[in-house]
């Protein structure tokens, strides 16, 4: 394995911030997904070598990340927080960062121009970093993270700010660079965006993984509880009505005034395939379907019970 963590902990204080970590990341991309609070940027952090743990050992290539500057060349980072010299054009910027891995000059200079016309930032590249706007902001820290071309790449919330172009543009990066044998880890909150990037997925909650594997088999996790789903009809009694014949339906709340009603159910995919059923068979008119049960954060709620 590239990155071991074994019995890691983390705290300031007496605050913990990981708390007794044990875990092997395969080559590949791999996601790491929690709410704000739940150790993902401590866990990068310390696989960076800029903390220590407190107590346990974690290992990138076998060695401890820590003041272990021969590391750096085999890594890429890109911070949730902006880190920049604003006053220096994109190019220089990139230029000096290239410089700080290593590159003469030139070398560094025309590494700098190819990067930034990869993550379409060339024209902007006399313009100090300053002047960028938050989505080419993030995608300058992608660009830096690159430019020495390293084996693992470090990326804590890269698409925060972004529009909807720049994270396609992202993800499908992200594909290509585990196509060519790169190992990412992506930090975020948001799961579908992980999803379109990697199935591998690590769940993390108070500073404690709480599931890791393929995300169909942590999302099957929902299913054990009861799920609830929104419909909005224009007939929401009529609807009720058909859907409190099936067994998996637990309760029923109808609210006429919104035109809607909250399904319970015991089983959600049995429950889609019957509604489908009433919809057409009914002839019935649905605006909006939804679940608020159909989302990490409840997947969180639900592995924490």
């Amino acid at each position: 394995m590239l990155i071991n963590f074994e019995n890691v902990s983390r705290w300031y204080g007496e605050v913990i911030a990981l708390n007794d970590i044990s875990i092997n990341i395969p080559p590949g991309v791999t996601g790491l997904l929690g709410p704000n609070g739940a150790g993902k940027s401590t866990f990068l952090n310390l696989v960076t070598g800029r903390l220590k743990p407190s107590k346990g050992k974690v290992r990138v290539l076998g060695e401890d990340p820590r003041n272990n500057y021969k590391l750096t060349r085999f890594y890429g980072f890109v911070p949730e927080q902006d880190a920049y010299y604003e006053k220096l054009s994109g190019l220089d910027f990139m230029t000096y960062m290239a410089q700080l891995h290593g590159f003469e000059r030139k070398a560094a200079k025309r590494a700098s121009m190819e990067i930034l016309e990869r993550h379409n930032l060339i024209t902007h590249m006399n313009k100090p970093v300053a002047a960028y706007s938050k989505g080419m902001r993030q995608r300058i820290k992608l660009a830096q993270a690159l430019i020495h071309d390293p084996e693992i790449l470090y990326l804590d919330e890269p698409m925060n700010g972004m529009d909807p172009v720049g994270r396609n543009e992202t993800i499908d990066f992200v594909k290509k660079l585990s196509s060519a044998g790169k190992t990412i880890i992506v930090s975020s909150h948001i799961l579908h965006e992980v999803e379109a990037m990697t199935q591998q997925i690590i769940l993390m909650h108070n500073g404690k993984i709480l599931a890791e594997g393929i995300v169909q088999e942590i999302r099957g996790l929902i299913d054990e509880y009861p799920h609830n789903v929104i419909i909005h009809t224009d007939r929401p009694r009529e609807m009720a009505s058909h859907l409190l014949g099936y067994d998996d339906v637990i309760d029923i709340n109808i609210d006429d005034k919104q035109n809607h009603l909250k399904v319970q159910s015991k089983e959600p995919e049995k429950f889609y395939q019957n509604l489908v059923a009433v919809i057409v068979e009914n002839g019935f008119n649905v605006t909006y379907i939804d679940s608020p049960d159909d989302n990490l954060q409840s997947v969180f709620k639900y592995l924490v019970k």
